[in-house]
């Protein structure tokens, strides 16, 4: 990636993260895309520039993060699917890799800010929109691992569809336990249950 891809993508992820963390605080309707802008230090324009809507924004740092997955798999070495799945989910997910990660003032009402805000219609629709685009990417990296076809064989799609779920389960989980159960080790749970039900063809 060259230095103007960088820091588009740097400016995607002050955005990104500054949307969550306003709409954490004071709730999506008290945000207004001027204030997102301010808090990334960058005009409005530019915020309109890389987003359509202020859920999507939020969205952004889940796809991207599970668009990095597919592009992590695609890169391991050979080894068990599901190994290679766990090695290319898990560091997505390590502390300081994750907006959820990033440090507020009060953990308790960052959770309870974060849980508002992914009730929120907008954002559910964003979430839904990014998680198909994320799994169709991930289906094509375990096609290409497993010798499969996306455009006709159903196992690529089946283990992407199991890949995001685990995925959107942990995370869930992890927002609503007390203390959080940290995500990562929830998603290493998930999968290696996945894994000892879906074999590789």
């Amino acid at each position: 990636m060259g230095l103007r891809e960088r820091k588009k993508a740097g400016t995607r992820a002050a955005l990104s993260w500054a949307a969550l963390r306003l709409a954490a605080e004071r709730g999506l309707d008290n945000v207004k895309v001027e204030d997102i802008a301010e808090a990334a230090g960058v005009s409005p324009r530019t915020f309109n520039n890389y987003f359509s809507s202020k859920g999507e924004a939020i969205a952004t740092h889940h796809l991207d993060r599970c668009l990095r997955i597919a592009e992590a798999l695609r890169e391991r070495p050979a080894e068990p699917l599901w190994d290679a799945i766990t090695h290319a989910v898990l560091p997505q997910f390590e502390p300081g890799t994750a907006v959820a990660d990033q440090p507020a003032p009060d953990p308790a009402k960052w959770t309870a800010g974060v849980r508002t805000v992914l009730d929120e219609p907008a954002v559910q629709g964003e979430l839904l929109r990014a998680g198909a685009r994320a799994e169709a990417e991930i289906a094509a990296a375990v096609a290409d691992r497993t010798g499969t076809d996306p455009e006709q064989d159903l196992y690529p799609h089946l283990v992407a569809s199991a890949v995001m779920a685990a995925i959107n389960t942990a995370m869930a989980h992890h927002l609503r336990t007390d203390p959080p159960v940290p995500a990562s080790r929830l998603l290493t749970d998930a999968l290696a249950c996945i894994a000892a039900g879906l074999p590789a063809p």
